[in-house]
């Protein structure tokens, strides 16, 4: 039978075949030939043996937490504790574009900030509208059950930024662990500590402890660079371009006449590694 992982919980995989859950083990090999399933992979396994028999070809895979087949991530971004951090979102968003997962952004605590600030923030995402990407708000639940539908979605972004919050409120039965904010050090207390695949509004979803150390440092310069995506609108007179050194590149142009968000390209400069160059 083939079915997906929905949770794992020491030696015991839960596999979901035709809306039933069998807790499975596997086959002996898997530990020989060092194959580790993880939440999201599709298997075919045995009912009657309760074994998994093997793991199907991955969409995509995540290290911190393990989980894959992923097709889009809610980014859950506030705006207020912790404070809003565009280098972190980009970060989040070069992670999803690398890896095949439709980046989404969801704001969290817009009720915290004054007009002035709101007005500065919203500006700064119609900016993220305008490339393509999909932004909502958190209190905005009709238009998530919608994005959930036929997904299998995970929810991400600042640790204590409300990810689990909000799924209680996509589903209150669940009552997933909510942790308070410190407010000295601006970060939540990690709450989830299961990787679960549920479903719901006719999709999955998986909530997952925070990528408390989100890095990029496994990706090369040119897969980060590809990851932003407004980059390709303006193409280079020089092949392979990287945006940085180069005279005559035009992305560097457009930066300079504000097409391109200045934040997005100095955090592409931090992700690969290079200081900012004058044009």
């Amino acid at each position: 039978m083939k079915g997906q992982i929905v949770k794992i919980i020491s030696d015991l995989h839960f596999v979901n075949y035709n809306d039933n859950v069998y807790p499975c083990k596997c086959r002996g090999i898997f530990r020989k030939e060092h194959i580790t399933p993880v939440v999201g992979d599709y298997v075919l396994f045995s009912i009657d043996k309760l074994l998994i028999e093997e793991i199907l070809p991955r969409k995509n895979i995540f290290n911190r937490p393990k989980v894959s087949n992923i097709d889009q991530a809610f980014i859950i971004t506030s705006l207020k504790l912790p404070d809003f951090s565009l280098n972190l979102l980009d970060k989040f968003i070069s992670l999803m574009e690398i890896n095949n997962v439709k980046p989404i952004i969801c704001i969290t605590k817009s009720d915290l900030v004054d007009e002035d600030d709101l007005n500065k923030y919203n500006k700064i995402l119609d900016y993220y509208k305008s490339i393509g990407y999909t932004v909502v708000y958190n209190y905005e639940l009709d238009k998530i059950k919608d994005l959930l539908k036929k997904k299998t979605s995970v929810f991400t972004g600042q640790t204590g930024a409300g990810k689990s919050t909000l799924l209680n409120k996509l589903n209150p039965d669940w009552n997933l662990d909510v942790g308070e904010v410190s407010i000295s050090l601006g970060r939540g207390k990690h709450t989830t500590r299961v990787v679960e695949l549920f479903q719901l509004y006719d999709g999955y979803v998986m909530d997952t402890p925070g990528f408390s150390a989100l890095e990029l440092s496994n990706y090369s310069k040119e897969e980060i660079r590809d990851s932003f995506i407004e980059f390709k609108m303006y193409p280079c007179i020089y092949k392979d371009c990287m945006h940085t050194k180069e005279e005559e590149c035009v992305v560097k142009k457009e930066v300079n006449n504000k097409n391109i968000l200045y934040s997005r390209y100095i955090n592409y400069l931090n992700f690969i590694g290079e200081e900012e160059y004058e044009s």
